[in-house]
């Protein structure tokens, strides 16, 4: 689990620079058999027995009947009061359960996410497996997207491996899987735009290496332009599905987006031209600005169209006869969204689980999805709970993590783990500023798989490199293992609490290490 290190491009008059690219550690299916391994089971652990608890669990009551409201009329109408129960008891083909009023009903969030959940539907039946299997699917293609993201960033097949491992078996991830909620398609497109950026990143210092060869050692004011770059617009398609799911994806959008050019930057530098940052302004600032913002927004704006194209939408009449340069459906959408930034912004109803993002790394009060106590279990009190809680290993250990990533972005200047906090921080930092509204640690789940990767890197670092000594590499080998073992000794004691399934009220309550997970 060695990290090597990028070997410095040298050009006359140039400043140290960092390698303009390096090829991966392996090539054909060498290079996709850990992923591939870890991401079947993730496949197994999130689609088995998908359909329990046979309830509508936490927030599912509002994105189920939104998601089969799109399926019937293109927006999200109101349901009847008894709606839960009427699904619950007849399910059913999703063109035959009647269950809505006439009305429209004023949602918060884009439908994007409404949309995957509803294609579950469609295609296996208003029933828990059926509003639960997109997402599940979701969620178990994004460990292969982590694994094989956080190999190219590092150049390891191994360190991919175990932080896909790591997002395999962590519950807040597990949990939201099998949950028809918003927040897992999310996740999957904030790492497939990363992962996209990394492959144009890679690209880009794929062509500079052949300008360099065409330049021999000539000064260079401000360098070429970086031509197509069609990973790029891959991920603009990416962050405006996140931004089309829920609006936190804009965090993303800013994010990636000055990463990206701060990419460019740093490959401009390394080509040793004379004016890196006039080069960046020049030739990349703008085309990164269309590819990221602008195609997002086209995407964010595309992933309206049953609302635009209907007549029936909550406000969607709103422009008629108010006069505008836009067309009326155009105008009526931005007062929605005016209605929907304002009910945001002042969202501060209390909630039994709610819980301060400074809290979310520590996990100390996770949200319960679900709670019953059934009988059957062998004993005079049973539970059955689905609790959003992450792997107390990966988080708890992830702290260490995370300082010893930031103590190799700034002092050894190493862009791996800087762009991990990056992506970290989009995740986490911008919700501190909400400290009045009501947010939830299963929010924290964006924040995973930058994490994953942080750890999978400190373990391949307490692993020690191939220049150790073998006393070193053996006690740095056992102390990486140890901690996978824990992770995953704490994925199947907790397994029981995030599907769902029938313990004593003893064993259950083993489980609680916290009072403020109860």
């Amino acid at each position: 689990m060695t990290l090597l290190t990028e070997p410095p491009v040298t050009l006359p008059g140039s400043p140290p620079a960092v390698a303009l690219h390096r090829p991966m550690p392996s090539t054909g299916w060498r290079g996709w058999m850990g992923p591939l391994a870890v991401t079947v089971l993730a496949g197994i652990l999130r689609l088995w027995d998908l359909g329990r608890p046979h309830a509508i669990i936490f927030d599912e009551t509002y994105y189920v009947k939104d998601a089969l409201s799109l399926l019937r009329f293109g927006y999200e109408r109101s349901a009847v009061q008894d709606a839960d129960a009427q699904i619950l008891a007849s399910g059913g083909p999703w063109d035959t359960v009647g269950i809505f009023q006439d009305g429209a009903s004023f949602v918060v969030h884009p439908p994007l996410g409404k949309w995957v959940i509803a294609a579950g539907e469609w295609a296996l039946g208003v029933d828990p497996t059926g509003w639960r299997v997109g997402v599940a699917i979701l969620g178990t293609f994004s460990v292969l997207i982590v694994a094989r993201m956080i190999r190219r960033l590092t150049r390891s097949d191994v360190v991919g491996t175990v932080a896909g491992l790591l997002v395999a078996l962590d519950g807040i991830h597990l949990v939201l899987s099998r949950s028809a909620l918003l927040d897992m398609t999310l996740f999957f497109a904030v790492v497939a735009a990363f992962a996209m950026l990394l492959v144009d990143r890679d690209a880009v210092r794929r062509r500079a290496d052949s300008w360099l060869t065409l330049w021999d050692g000539q000064a260079v004011a401000v360098g070429p332009g970086f031509g197509l770059r069609p990973w790029r617009i891959g991920a603009g398609v990416a962050l405006g599905a996140a931004c089309a799911t829920k609006w936190s994806g804009l965090w993303f959008v800013a994010a990636f987006g000055v990463l990206s050019v701060f990419w460019d930057y740093q490959a401009r530098r390394a080509m040793g031209v004379q004016r890196p940052a006039t080069g960046v302004l020049v030739r990349d600032a703008g085309p990164a600005l269309l590819s990221l913002v602008g195609v997002a927004g086209v995407v964010y704006v595309a992933s309206w169209t049953g609302w635009l194209a209907t007549d029936g939408g909550y406000d969607r009449q709103w422009a008629a006869g108010r006069g505008g340069v836009l067309p009326e459906a155009l105008r009526s959408l931005v007062e929605y969204h005016r209605a929907a930034w304002a009910f945001h912004v002042s969202l501060d109803s209390f909630h039994s689980y709610q819980s301060s993002a400074w809290s979310w790394p520590f996990m100390t009060r996770p949200t319960s999805f679900y709670y019953d106590t059934p009988q059957g279990c062998g004993a005079d009190r049973c539970s059955a709970e689905v609790l959003a809680l992450g792997n107390p290993v990966i988080w708890w250990a992830g702290l260490l993590a995370l300082g010893h990533n930031a103590w190799r972005a700034v002092a050894g200047r190493d862009w791996r783990s800087g762009a991990l906090l990056v992506g970290y921080l989009a995740g986490w930092a911008p919700w501190m500023l909400y400290h009045d509204r009501t947010i939830f640690t299963f929010y924290a789940v964006v924040m995973l798989p930058f994490l994953a990767g942080m750890l999978a890197i400190s373990l391949a670092s307490l692993a020690g490199g191939a220049d150790a000594s073998p006393t070193r590499r053996r006690w740095g080998l056992i102390g990486a293992g140890c901690v996978l073992v824990l992770v995953v000794a704490a994925a199947w004691f907790f397994y029981p609490i995030w599907t769902g399934q029938l313990l004593t009220y003893e064993h259950w309550d083993w489980r609680m290490w916290m009072p403020t997970w109860v």
